[in-house]
């Protein structure tokens, strides 16, 4: 078994409409909406996933559209922030783009040695831009942002916690984190073999002593997903988990990756995914994300689940542009 778990898998948040959701990621960020499928647990909701060509492992952010759902809250024991790797110097373009299109962020601020800028997507979803210099991964050249400005997959989650040195305990001698920096309430740990991490194996701990609860709903993250290489890792992990005392769910099949679930004290839900088998399982890269795909066990009720999931499409820019703006 690896002793570090390898890094960010996805994030997986909730928001109302799916169409805006589609315009601000697929249009306005310029990721590539790499699969629609359901809620395996809530079938009556879309799940859509939105990453880089293929959906590799450490790019996706995903959702659950519910129309009707309040808007939540962001508070202590949440994910409040989640961060996209963008090339060094990248910045000026992004400003202007957002400007343009309407949509809100503050900065760009510098924090450590990279170049943040602050933005909020449809349903107020914290997002960071991260600039700095080392992130080789390609981004998705296929989409309407220049390959040279375009997102390369996440930098970072940010969790704001009453206590983080409890959450910070767990990460670092259970699940092979280390400390590489920390400025006032900020305490930042990576993984991976390089020294200071690297974009999409960090995680920030933010004291918020003082903060309420957050409240999930929409516009807030729902859990966190580390890497497994595969199966049998990831059952090891569940081993190991459990013998610290924490409820670990069994082994559930989402069928593009294998999922354990379990709190971290601080109360953000977190998961460990698999990397097999991935999203071209059942469709070609080419055409990822076209159509609705179901797993096996849902098949039967397609036109029951198709009946009730509200029709959106991935819109050319200018009509994004009339509707990407950020939440009030």
């Amino acid at each position: 078994m690896n002793e570090q778990i390898a890094g960010l898998h996805h994030v997986t948040a909730i928001a109302r409409d799916p169409q805006a959701n589609a315009d601000f990621y697929a249009g306005v960020l310029g990721l590539r909406l790499v699969k629609k499928t359901v809620n395996f647990d809530d079938p009556g909701t879309y799940h859509l996933y939105y990453g880089d060509e293929v959906g590799h492992p450490g790019t996706l952010l995903t959702f659950f559209p519910w129309p009707m759902a309040r808007l939540g809250s962001r508070g202590a024991g949440q994910a409040t922030v989640t961060a996209f790797s963008v090339p060094e110097g990248s910045l000026g373009f992004w400003v202007e783009r957002l400007r343009s299109l309407g949509v809100e962020f503050d900065g760009p601020e510098a924090r450590f040695d990279e170049e943040v800028l602050t933005v909020r997507d449809p349903d107020g979803l914290l997002l960071e831009l991260v600039a700095r210099a080392g992130d080789e991964r390609a981004p998705w050249a296929g989409g309407p942002v220049p390959e040279a400005f375009a997102v390369r997959g996440f930098y970072n989650v940010t969790l704001a916690e009453w206590n983080p040195a409890v959450t910070a305990n767990l990460l670092t001698e259970t699940m092979g984190f280390r400390r590489v920096a920390e400025a006032g309430d900020r305490i930042r740990l990576a993984t991976g073999t390089r020294a200071e991490g690297g974009a999409g194996s960090l995680v920030d701990l933010l004291a918020t002593p003082s903060a309420s609860r957050g409240v999930i709903s929409a516009g807030t993250v729902h859990h966190v997903a580390f890497r497994a290489a595969n199966d049998t890792e990831q059952l090891a992990w569940q081993r190991k988990l459990v013998e610290r005392g924490l409820h670990v769910t069994p082994v559930q099949d989402r069928q593009y990756f294998h999922s354990i679930y379990f709190r971290e004290p601080g109360g953000v839900l977190f998961e460990i995914a698999t990397d097999p088998p991935g999203f071209t399982l059942d469709e070609p890269v080419e055409t990822l994300g076209s159509d609705l795909k179901l797993p096996p066990w849902l098949e039967s009720s397609r036109p029951r689940i198709e009946e009730v999931l509200p029709p959106f499409t991935v819109r050319p820019l200018e009509a994004v542009a009339q509707t990407a703006g950020g939440a009030a």
